[in-house]
């Protein structure tokens, strides 16, 4: 149904008296501008929402209502609340132990609402009367804590008592004073003593009671001995004190000794409410195999490579020790350990003897498909999938993506993507989730972003990672990471990895719509390219700047993974007429004319620049290699469209003598699809992505993955895993090629931000006989189903309301617009 406008119901509540507002919209959809008063801190409102019909169509019925509701706003809002640690001196060198926190308080009276505002300086869980405070894990996430620190937002109405409560706050390392980067790494990045911060806001009938974390609360220790990010969990269940966070504890006598709190440096200047979700367990995978290794060791296969930790349910005799090691892979029979290189992955548990206990780690997590286990009390307990089960846990964004097709590898291979994606998207994009690494390096995040914000709902998670982004840049220049750590070295102009400052906000405008996101990343990428990047004088790339370019070229050796066949400078600059370009379109979109006139102006000078420096007169490229002839064919580079039709000629001929294999690294992979296609060599792609040997996407599957890898070849023809020090078996980033299938075998694509119109182009190809895509946009379900058979093409597409599709038929036919609704398009002469 045609919809004319909506109508907003705003109810709006302040202490003494509610106030309904009601609102009118014609034409805008999708991020209407806060339409009434602005809310102060923790005040709120809730709203529903119908739509009226055109030509006197009826209106929908009232949406169900939502409740939002501000935050804190200002640091007075916070009532004195101190960021507090231990008052003792903390750990040199070594990792910290997690600590707890506890303040017992009354409450007198019958409460009407309550709410927690939360952060720690490292991970905190909170507890009040004994029960955990809301679903989130690894809380607050990780965030360049120098200018962001997230706090969190609880409501804990149901959670107090009349009378005595006690309200408890478990407090670990994570990532802000544990070891972080590859090698040694280095500890204590943002500070060497784990605290927390919080208020408690209880409304009760008869007034407000505040409760906030001052120097009156009493700090211990208790069962973790250690829990880091790299090397796992240290667990004495003997040392457990047990209920600490409940009304009426007395702690033993042989228990850990509560002592005072003491005030930390407070962050109100960087406290900032989350733009995305948190960290959640989302599902849990059964064990599928209890396995004995040739030596003898007993190893559990859970049949899918996944990142999270065990639940244990399990008795057993008092000090009884029991060993996880987890590993993403086997090697001759034997868990592989050589790819986690300084991580242990390692968590060890020793049982209380006070019968059944279950148990999880609270402050690490693992990247893994199988766990060998040492010390389990089978006289007492099974090892089974009654008494382990892994849990998953990611940033706990919706699922809109979907795609099926009628060739299972190409299912499977999907699938593996998602994984990777789910397994890496933990608060930041990481590059992996198992090793002494585990960064948010930001050239894979530039390459898989288009996939990403197709799977899932990305447009928080990405926004406050792009906020550290911003907040990271050295005179213009990102580092490799964000956060940025030591280990990745100082602050360097690099292209691609920096170019993701332009990239992906342009991405996710693309997915979201959301234009007061882009105007804040807007400020970033301009700097990236007016101040960030070192010039030689055509304003091109200085030659001298260390790239890191098709990183990951399959002919690249396995120790030196920037030894490419194509120049990591005539990368750069390729890539650098490509964003400058983008910046051109972020300007329009944002209405600053003379912005997009002077990047549009330089972007040609630059494709003549580049032309110049790196193409015959006659269109040859310096390096013909797969990558090198990609770029300038989807970046548009070339002088006019001869010389492309030849240039894609050629890139035809150099695959196919390649039998059809990939030859292109992080530069080259993602894009590689897209630049045939858009040169009518669909098929060429087509019969890349169905390639079952090294180096192609395939391969992996056919070799048993269950994720995405980070080298084409992580695991050799004969099982072995490749020699290279970075052997990783869940990176993303490959998985970048799912936007091509997408766009081309689902047949969607956004034409306007935030999908408002969707080109729908399916190209048939290969061995695929039907397919199916869907994309939950925020409009609503767009969606294709398509098959080909004796009797032609068939496509059915659903189009949500506000919504117009631009739809080609297979073979190059007329493309015509449709609105909403569900439509069928058939062509019977068509055939594979």
């Amino acid at each position: 149904m045609p919809q004319a406008g909506r109508k907003v119901d705003i109810v709006l509540r302040y202490p003494d008296k509610e106030r309904l507002k009601m609102i009118h919209w014609k034409s805008i959809s999708l991020l209407v501008p806060w339409p009434t008063v602005s809310l102060a801190s923790a005040e709120s409102a809730t709203i529903r929402v119908r739509a009226y019909g055109e030509d006197n169509q009826p209106d929908t019925p009232w949406s169900d209502p939502v409740n939002v509701e501000t935050g804190l706003l200002t640091k007075d809002d916070w009532s004195g609340a101190l960021m507090i640690g231990a008052d003792k001196e903390t750990e040199k060198n070594l990792p910290h132990q997690p600590l707890l926190f506890r303040k017992e308080f009354s409450v007198a009276g019958v409460v009407e609402k309550a709410r927690l505002y939360i952060t720690a300086y490292g991970l905190y869980e909170a507890s009040i009367n004994g029960d955990s405070v809301g679903t989130a894990v690894l809380a607050p996430g990780w965030q360049s804590y120098s200018h962001r620190l997230v706090y969190d937002t609880y409501d804990v109405t149901d959670l107090l008592l009349t009378g005595e409560n006690v309200f408890g706050i478990h407090v670990g390392e994570g990532w802000y004073a544990g070891r972080l980067g590859f090698g040694a790494g280095n500890r204590n990045l943002w500070g060497d003593t784990p605290g927390t911060m919080a208020l408690l806001v209880i409304n009760l009938t008869n007034g407000t009671q505040l409760v906030s974390t001052d120097e009156t609360w009493q700090a211990s220790t208790g069962a973790i001995i250690t829990s880091e990010l790299y090397n796992g969990e240290v667990y004495d269940s003997r040392l457990e004190q047990a209920g600490w966070s409940s009304p009426g504890f007395q702690a033993s006598a042989d228990a850990a000794k509560w002592i005072g709190a003491k005030e930390l440096k407070s962050p109100f200047d960087q406290l900032a409410a989350p733009d995305g979700p948190p960290i959640r367990r989302i599902e849990e995978v059964k064990l599928q195999q209890v396995l004995t290794s040739p030596t003898g060791k007993t190893i559990l296969d859970f049949g899918q490579n996944l990142v999270g930790w065990l639940r244990l349910r399990v008795a057993g005799p008092e000090g009884s020790n029991i060993t996880l090691v987890h590993v993403e892979v086997l090697e001759n029979g034997e868990v592989a350990t050589r790819p986690l290189r300084n991580a242990k992955q390692t968590d060890r548990l020793t049982l209380s003897g006070k019968g059944v206990q279950t148990w999880e780690p609270t402050f690490t997590y693992h990247g893994f498909r199988y766990v060998m286990v040492d010390g389990w009390p089978t006289d007492d307990t099974p090892l089974d999938e009654n008494s382990v089960t892994a849990i998953v846990v990611h940033s706990d964004m919706e699922e809109t993506g979907s795609f099926e097709c009628s060739d299972p590898l190409i299912n499977k291979l999907h699938k593996n993507v998602q994984w990777s994606m789910k397994g890496n998207f933990m608060s930041v994009p990481t590059d992996c989730p198992q090793r002494d690494e585990r960064l948010g390096w930001t050239g894979d995040s530039h390459a898989f972003s288009p996939t990403a914000n197709f799977l899932y709902d990305t447009a928080g998670f990405w926004r406050g990672w792009l906020k550290d982004f911003q907040s990271e840049q050295v005179n213009g220049a990102p580092p490799l990471v964000i956060p940025s750590v030591p280990a990745a070295g100082p602050v360097a102009p690099t292209a691609i990895w920096g170019d993701a400052i332009v990239v992906n906000p342009w991405n996710t405008y693309l997915a979201s719509g959301d234009v007061e996101a882009l105007r804040a990343q807007y400020t970033g990428a301009k700097a990236w390219l007016d101040s960030g990047i070192p010039r030689s004088t055509d304003g091109l790339w200085n030659r001298a700047t260390f790239q890191l370019g098709d990183w990951l070229d399959p002919l690249a050796p396995p120790d030196d993974a920037g030894r490419a066949t194509t120049s990591s400078s005539y990368v750069a600059d390729a890539y650098l007429v490509y964003v400058t370009r983008i910046v051109a379109q972020m300007a329009s979109e944002l209405g600053l004319e003379e912005d997009k006139s002077r990047y549009e102006e330089w972007a040609a000078d630059l494709k003549v620049a580049f032309r110049e420096a790196w193409m015959s007169s006659d269109g040859i490229v310096a390096n013909e290699t797969q990558t090198g002839l990609a770029l300038p064919l989807y970046f548009d580079l070339f002088e006019d469209d001869d010389q492309a039709s030849a240039a894609a000629s050629r890139l035809q001929k150099i695959i196919v003598a390649n039998d059809y294999l990939v030859g292109t690294g992080f530069a080259g992979t993602h894009l590689l699809g897209l630049a045939l296609t858009k040169h009518n060599l669909t098929d060429t792609f087509y019969q890349m992505l169905l390639q079952t040997t090294v180096p192609s996407w395939l391969y992996q599957v056919k070799m048993g993955a269950t994720t995405t890898w980070e080298r084409w070849d992580s695991l050799l023809p004969d099982g072995s895993l490749n020699p290279g020090e970075m052997t990783s078996f869940n990176h993303y980033a490959v998985g970048s090629v799912a936007n091509w299938i997408y766009q081309v075998v689902g047949g969607l694509a956004p034409v306007d931000p935030g999908w408002k119109t969707v080109k729908v182009n399916v190209i048939p190809g290969g061995n695929l006989t039907w397919a199916k895509a869907s994309y939950l946009s925020p409009y609503g379900k767009i969606s294709t189903q398509w098959e080909v058979h004796e009797t032609g093409f068939h496509l059915l597409l659903e189009i949500p309301p506000n919504v117009h599709a631009d739809v080609t038929l297979p073979g190059g036919g007329q493309t015509q617009r449709v609105g909403s609704g569900n439509h069928e398009f058939s062509d019977a002469e068509f055939r594979l």
